[in-house]
């Protein structure tokens, strides 16, 4: 569809409402960026020249004669799939501006990735070139309607020139949408991460339309080393005068920090809820994130968590999974759902040569939060999230959500660069929070088998005693221990928790790492000795590798093992291991400790024991405790905060 251009205007475009919506009731879900908010970001994940050569820019693209350009990219694309399954748009409408020579397409894909045309528009107008009167771009309107997508599928723009040249920008994707948007909050939990949190204030100060969609940007510090001592925050804060709310509280971990975000929405009448955006300190952020989770979730024909999802800091082309579910009994959580992406790299082809992109819909259990927006209808239904501290509240949350009927979405095209999993190490003091709230999540969200529990639990403390991490070994105990003391370790929201494994791992001298070339060592005592195949008969081998590590009669001396090759049952050959930590930046040396392993088997027996006969009845005490832990006027004691009666 082609219609005339208006009368000259400025470069940027007019500002829409503040609630997003276009003229003529159009809600504005997602726009067409050809390029990252850093240079660090790859262009290809925007925008794919295929063809020719183009510039590309944050809100444009100008190609040169014969240009072909595609938008089927994991930001360029709108995922037409989700949109059909979750939400009763019937039809989208993309408007963009052009100038110059060439031609525009909206197309779809069909499950198996086959492109096909849904409607197009030649660009025939004058000025090109920067100099040209902004007035001579043409605005036009593709419309494609949301229909044949239930399986998978997804929508995206395509512009070619032939003998001329073109510029394309300010590209809108609006769904019809009369009422007004239920009003959305921001909420950014933060522990001594300055610099991250500004540059993530920063990243929505710059991008006026985004921060528009917002009622308020809610910053709960929590750290030693606070925003507001910081002169680059005075000005941020001035920058967002009242809509910035700064917020100072001791530290109650991850889950405190964001359920005040869900805590301050939801305290006046239901008619004043403000539904959450919760997003992580530490990310690269791209604002759109922000349009797409918003406009998404004002969509929806239930109210739904949906959740961006993950793509990695350090290597910004792959995204971590686009759809998790976890297995609580067996302490298992990110896994990914069938069909999903895993580790995906969104700039490759597949064995067709078409692009990488997340084409079925996959739908996920729960979704992290690193960015996440929940709808304070959501809370008010099934309470807030438990004091976890640090870890499990986000899955124990979305699948308490799920059994009260609320689904989780996690939107494709909608992503935070995070710091990548794969290079965090195992062995660090937040795995206590990992296991034990990993135990708490399966007593209340599953039978709580005490045989698959406790089988878990021996199989990895069998592992880490063998592979000498004896301080993960005794960080597992006392999250067994602490989960089995009861709800009320949950008192104090966990901080004393925190602080005691701290502790307690300070003993075991390999859970610290060190400087490689610290390391007191002849070079011919770090010989680098890669991991055998993995063994056929596991137990077996298990057994010999304990009367290794119990009699000292182990192959190997002294070596160092990459990170990647550090198995249990390779690291259990030496009598001491130096192992690449996971990031790479220094070893960590494991040393056969016989009156450790000793010790720790002793406690390991106990505390099995106690799993195995006080697991269900604990459980049970666990269940009977969630609805004071989840409840409003738990959360106000653990803020301190007086309510009103």
């Amino acid at each position: 569809m082609l219609r005339t251009a208006e009368p000259a205007r400025s470069h940027d475009p007019a500002p829409l409402p503040s609630d997003g919506r276009a003229p003529g009731a159009r809600l504005t879900v997602q726009r067409g960026m050809f390029a990252g908010p850093t240079a660090l970001v790859p262009l290809d994940l925007y925008a794919e020249v295929l063809r020719g050569t183009a510039r590309r820019e944050r809100d444009s693209v100008r190609l040169t004669a014969g240009t072909h350009v595609s938008t089927n990219t994991y930001w360029g694309r709108l995922h037409a799939t989700y949109w059909q399954r979750w939400t009763s748009v019937g039809e989208v409408q993309v408007t963009l501006r052009a100038s110059g020579h060439g031609r525009v397409w909206l197309m779809a894909s069909d499950t198996n990735k086959v492109g096909r045309a849904v409607d197009v528009a030649e660009v025939e107008s004058s000025g090109v070139d920067s100099s040209v009167d902004a007035g001579s771009d043409t605005e036009i309107v593709l419309t494609g309607p949301v229909d044949r997508f239930v399986d998978g599928g997804g929508m995206w723009v395509e512009m070619a020139t032939e003998t001329d040249e073109m510029t394309v920008s300010d590209v809108r994707w609006s769904v019809a949408h009369p009422e007004p948007l239920r009003p959305t909050s921001i909420t950014i939990c933060t522990f001594n991460r300055v610099t991250d949190c500004l540059n993530t204030l920063q990243a929505l100060l710059d991008d006026p339309f985004a921060r528009g969609l917002v009622r308020n940007v809610r910053v709960v510090d929590q750290g030693t080393d606070p925003l507001e001592s910081r002169d680059r925050f005075a000005a941020i804060s001035e920058q967002f005068g009242d809509q910035l709310r700064y917020l100072r509280q001791p530290n109650l971990g991850g889950a405190g920090g964001f359920t005040r975000g869900l805590f301050e929405a939801t305290a006046g009448d239901p008619a004043d809820d403000h539904d959450v955006l919760l997003m992580d300190d530490d990310v690269l952020l791209d604002p759109e994130i922000v349009v797409r989770l918003i406009g998404f979730a004002a969509c929806t024909t239930h109210p739904a968590i949906v959740g961006g999802q993950m793509l990695n800091l350090l290597h910004p082309g792959h995204v971590h999974i686009t759809a998790e579910y976890a297995l609580p009994e067996q302490l298992k959580v990110g896994l990914p759902v069938d069909g999903a992406m895993t580790e995906g790299f969104l700039l490759g082809r597949d064995e067709r040569q078409l692009p990488m992109v997340q084409e079925r819909r996959v739908d996920t259990e729960y979704n992290g939060w690193w960015s996440c927006l929940i709808p304070a209808s959501i809370v008010r239904a099934v309470g807030y999230p438990l004091p976890l501290f640090f870890q499990w509240d986000d899955v124990e949350f979305g699948y308490r959500a799920r059994e009260h009927g609320f689904p989780t979405v996690s939107l494709p095209g909608a992503g935070v660069w995070h710091a990548d999993f794969g290079w965090k190490d195992w062995d660090e003091w937040h795995r206590y929070f990992n296991q034990r709230n990993g135990l708490i999540t399966a007593a209340l969200r599953t039978g709580f088998d005490r045989r698959t529990v406790t089988t878990t639990v021996t199989t990895l403390l069998g592992q880490y005693l063998v592979a000498m991490q004896y301080g993960l070994a005794a960080t597992l105990l006392q999250a067994v221990e602490d989960f089995l003391d009861g709800p009320d370790i949950l008192v104090d929201g966990s901080a004393a928790a925190a602080a005691e494994i701290r502790r307690i791992r300070a003993a075991y001298p390999e859970t610290t790492p060190v400087p490689v070339n610290d390391l007191p060592l002849d070079f011919r005592e770090t010989q680098v000795h890669l991991a055998p195949a993995k063994p056929a008969r596991m137990l077996l081998t298990w057994v010999k590798r304990a009367l290794f590590q119990g009699t000292g009669r182990v192959p190997f001396r002294t070596g160092m093992v990459p990170a990647g090759e550090a198995h249990w049952w390779h690291v259990s050959l030496f009598e001491r291991a130096i192992v690449t930590d996971m990031a790479e930046t220094g070893v960590r040396v494991r040393t056969r400790d016989r009156e450790r392993l000793r010790e720790l088997s002793r406690r390991s027996v106990r505390t099995l024991r106690r799993l195995h006969t006080e697991g269900p009845q604990v459980a049970q005490r666990w269940r009977d405790a969630a609805p004071q832990l989840t409840s409003r006027e738990n959360w106000a004691r653990l803020y301190e905060v007086d309510e009103p009666v």
